[in-house]
C-alpha cells in the first residue's frame, strides 16, 4: 500500500524536490504552500495525482488549521519543510520580519511536529522529517535569528527521537541539516552563497534515503559532515567568528 505524505513548503526548493523523489516511490502526496500556481505546476510534472492545499501556515494557529484539515487522511510521512531566513546584523534587521520567520520556522514547525507525532506514536508507525540546517550547529552572526531557529528544530527533533527510542516506538523522526542548497532561499534572505551549493535534487534524494533508514540527523555532503564534527570541538566563540566571516561574504 502506498504511503501518504504531507509536505509543507512544497512549491519550491527542497520541498519540491522531495515531492518528486517520493512521487517516484509511488507515494500519495498532499502538497502545501502559499503559491497555488507553483503547486499546480509541480503536480503536472508528477506521475501521481497529488492533493493541493494552498494556504499560509506561518503561525501556530494556521499550522493547527492544516492539521485539522488533514488529520483524518492517515498520513504516514510528514515533511516539515516550510521556512525562510533573514540576513543582517541583529540590531538592524526587521523585527517584524524576524518574528514572521520565528513563527514559521519554530512555532508552525513545532505544532505540526507535535500533533502528527502524537498520532504516529499512538499508531506506532510513521516518519517525520523536520528540515533544519547546518546553521543549527553554530552561532550565526548576521543571521542570528535564523541560526537560532534552526538550532531549535535540530534539538527538538533529537530530543523527541530519544524519547521514542526509550519508549520502544517504531516511529522515526529526523532532522535534515544541509549546508548551502541551490534554491530560492538566498533571494528571500537577501544573500549570495559564499561557497558552491549542493543541488536540491541531491539533497532531497539523500534526505529521503536516510529518513527511511531511521537516521536522526541527516547531513548531506562531506564538507558539511566535517563542519558538524568540528562544531563539537571548536569553542563557540571561534565558531561565531568563522561564521561571521562567511556571512559577510554573502551580502548582495
Amino acid at each position: 500500500m502506498a504511503k501518504k505524505v504531507l509536505i509543507t513548503g512544497a512549491s519550491s526548493g527542497i520541498g519540491r524536490e522531495i515531492a518528486r523523489v517520493l512521487d517516484l516511490y509511488g507515494c500519495e502526496l498532499i502538497l502545501v504552500a502559499r503559491r497555488e500556481d507553483r503547486l499546480k505546476a509541480l503536480a503536472d510534472c508528477l506521475n501521481t495525482t497529488p492533493r493541493i492545499i494552498a494556504m499560509d501556515i506561518g503561525t501556530a494557529e494556521q499550522a493547527q488549521a492544516l492539521y485539522e484539515i488533514t488529520k483524518d487522511e492517515n498520513i504516514d510521512i510528514l515533511i516539515n519543510n516550510a521556512g525562510f531566513g533573514v540576513f543582517g546584523a541583529f540590531t538592524e534587521t526587521s523585527t517584524s520580519r524576524e518574528v514572521e520567520m520565528i513563527r514559521l520556522n519554530v512555532e508552525a514547525m513545532h505544532v505540526l511536529f507535535k500533533l502528527f507525532l502524537k498520532d504516529f506514536k499512538e499508531r506506532d508507525s510513521g516518519y517525520i522529517l523536520n528540515v533544519a540546517s547546518a546553521a543549527a550547529f553554530a552561532p550565526g552572526p548576521y543571521m542570528a535569528a535564523y541560526y537560532a531557529s534552526k538550532a531549535y528544530v535540530l534539538r527538538l527533533t533529537q530530543a523527541a527521537a530519544f524519547e521514542l527510542r526509550e519508549a520502544g516506538s517504531n516511529v522515526s523522526v529526523s532532522a535534515l541539516c544541509p549546508g548551502p542548497v541551490a534554491t530560492e532561499f538566498n533571494s528571500v534572505a537577501g544573500v549570495n552563497f559564499s561557497v558552491s551549493p549542493l543541488s536540491s535534487k541531491y539533497v532531497a534524494k539523500y534526505a529521503i534515503q536516510q529518513m527511511f533508514k531511521g537516521k536522526t540527523v541527516i547531513i548531506p555532503g562531506t564538507s558539511m559532515k566535517l563542519a558538524a564534527l568540528a562544531s563539537k570541538v571548536v569553542p563557540s566563540s571561534f565558531a561565531a567568528k568563522i561564521t561571521a566571516e562567511v556571512q559577510k561574504h554573502k551580502q548582495k
